[in-house]
């Protein structure tokens, strides 16, 4: 089975829709499939990561200088880099020459800035289309939509208006596409006791506005620096030489570049501070309780919901959060142990770290 992937990464866009594929792309792989990527290379691509990974990765033309995208009526248009009939032309004429004017079996796509008119020019390059979404804001023309969030009472009504009643809908946590490294360490982890000695710290792939050493200066207060720190940045933090600094100036701390997961470090740690993306299934399907801050509009519905569920504790928008709301946090993270047991086993509870398995028996059934 041939299965295609059109994703993108960049400064603005972060990491993680093409980190989520590759997942889903490694679990399709060992199943037999091949699996390609088409991504237009902003600044900050993962095409190289895709390489390492085994996958082949097919760049869009890259835009002329000075070009600016047209608005296509999508909230996120501006991420495209060009305009969708562009786009669209340049998938279609990759992926008919790569296949050699053969569809493939499936094209997963998973960007904010493509919508059903996209999605209705590729089907000829595609027997079946599988969507990835987090917004529910534009409408789909696919066989499958998968959006991994959730939203209460609202989870499962929020795609009605948006698609065709005969798609297939994966919505919610138990079908987070987590790499299987994580439900390998679940089986293996004892229950939490909700004692604090690690911290990990985790702002994002990108992390344009450096929330990372904010969180640094937070754990710098006197009656924190006995916590263990393990602090992480991706490949396109914007000034890592900044965070090392910082790291050699706290004592316990380490810090950690480019790892291929964090399923170790959730193992390790009692407490996260993170960003509200992707790496929250991660976390929670390891019942790693959590401080959350929102570095983009998009994660505050679902981290909003999730507060409310008493499943993480939110502290708000990165534009909203203070050095002083962070300490005062964890503080009351390190005092309210039985707290934090209990939202762990809530966790857990909600995310199985089973929906990559699920997602790619259901993908290659339907092939």
């Amino acid at each position: 089975m041939h299965i295609a992937f059109r994703a993108d990464a960049s400064l603005q866009i972060g990491t993680g829709h093409v980190m989520r594929c590759l997942t889903l792309a490694d679990a399709l792989r060992e199943r037999g499939a091949h699996c390609t990527f088409v991504c237009r290379p902003h600044q900050g691509h993962l095409l190289a990561l895709i390489a390492q990974r085994g996958h082949l990765g097919l760049g869009l033309p890259e835009l002329q200088e000075g070009a600016k995208p047209n608005r296509n009526g999508t909230a996120h248009a501006h991420w495209l880099g060009a305009d969708w009939t562009t786009d669209a032309q340049n998938t279609q004429q990759a992926l008919s020459a790569h296949q050699g004017g053969q569809p493939v079996d499936w094209l997963v796509v998973d960007h904010y800035a493509l919508d059903v008119r996209w999605e209705e020019a590729l089907c000829q390059q595609a027997k079946r289309i599988m969507v990835i979404d987090d917004l529910a804001d534009r409408p789909h023309a696919c066989d499958l939509l998968l959006d991994q969030n959730w939203y209460g009472d609202k989870n499962d009504s929020r795609y009605d208006h948006l698609i065709p009643p005969p798609t297939n809908r994966l919505l919610g946590p138990r079908y987070a596409l987590l790499n299987t490294a994580y439900s390998q360490l679940r089986a293996l982890l004892p229950q939490r006791d909700g004692i604090v000695r690690r911290v990990l710290v985790f702002m994002g792939g990108s992390d344009p506005t450096n929330q990372t050493a904010t969180v640094i200066k937070a754990m710098m207060v006197p009656n924190l620096q006995e916590l263990a720190l393990d602090v992480v940045i991706g490949v396109n933090h914007p000034d890592p030489t900044s965070i090392a600094v910082l790291v050699g100036e706290r004592p316990h701390t380490v810090l950690h570049r480019n790892l291929p997961n964090l399923a170790g470090l959730m193992a390790r740690a009692d407490l996260m501070v993170g960003a509200g993306g992707s790496t929250t299934w991660e976390r929670m399907s390891l019942g790693l309780p959590s401080l959350v801050i929102g570095v983009a509009d998009n994660q505050l519905p679902t981290n909003q919901a999730l507060h409310s569920g008493g499943y993480v504790h939110f502290l708000g928008h990165m534009k909203e959060v203070t050095i002083s709301q962070i300490v005062a946090a964890v503080r009351q993270a390190l005092d309210f142990p039985e707290l934090l047991k209990q939202q762990s086993q809530l966790m857990q509870q909600l995310v199985p770290a089973t929906g990559v398995a699920f997602v790619c028996s259901l993908i290659l059934a339907k092939g």
